[in-house]
């Protein structure tokens, strides 16, 4: 395979995969549920822990559903667009998902955080240490209640595994997208700083 060809099919990938991901399923819950876009529900954030908490835990977990299903087929897609790549595909058609979920073409830029749709990309990319990094940000939140603190340490994790794992350009590609995720959790990581930050699954004072 040419380099030139190479770098095509990685830019195909990242755009399908985009697309996908363009699609927010907290947007349609929201409307289905709620009647009103999500955006004007709670903090704005179409994202499966805002839901969950403004329109109950099975809207929650409709949406957690949308976004796992949205990632797998992202990375499905881009399997099959570009098999000469393999496991490159999958990283660039997964990138590109949590792209357009944070950052999606039709709604002005105004989309989720990203946290249930990177976690879905580096369980289908790194099977078995993805999902390890996954738990960590469980447990992190679990202990800790933050869960911006369990967001940025997911993909943080990933990024000296996927460079073990794949080399340096998978690795490069997971610290973007851990960058990205602390971009969009910057605000509630200053607020945990500050001592300003709610804390889950702890008992309400």
């Amino acid at each position: 395979m040419s380099w030139g060809y190479g770098v095509f099919l990685r830019l195909l990938c990242l755009a399908a995969g985009y697309l996908f991901g363009c699609f927010l399923t907290a947007e349609v819950v929201a409307r289905c549920t709620a009647g009103e876009s999500a955006r004007q529900i709670g903090s704005g954030n179409p994202g499966m822990a805002n839901i969950m908490t403004h329109l109950g835990k099975r809207a929650g977990l409709l949406v957690l559903a949308g976004d796992v299903l949205k990632t797998a087929a992202a990375c499905w897609f881009c399997w099959q667009l570009a098999p000469e790549l393999r496991l490159t595909a999958l990283l660039y058609g997964g990138f590109g998902a949590v792209l357009g979920h944070n950052w999606p073409f039709w709604n002005h830029g105004h989309g989720g955080k990203g946290v249930a749709v990177t976690c879905a990309w580096l369980m289908l990319y790194l099977p078995v240490t993805g999902a390890l990094c996954c738990l960590a940000g469980g447990l992190a939140v679990l202990g800790l209640g933050y869960l911006p603190l369990g967001a940025v340490l997911i993909p943080t994790l990933a990024v000296p595994i996927a460079w073990v794992q794949y080399g340096p350009e998978s690795g490069i590609i997971l610290l973007l997208a851990a960058a990205m995720m602390f971009w969009r959790h910057k605000n509630g990581l200053h607020r945990i700083f500050l001592g300003q930050e709610k804390q889950f699954f702890r008992p309400k004072s």
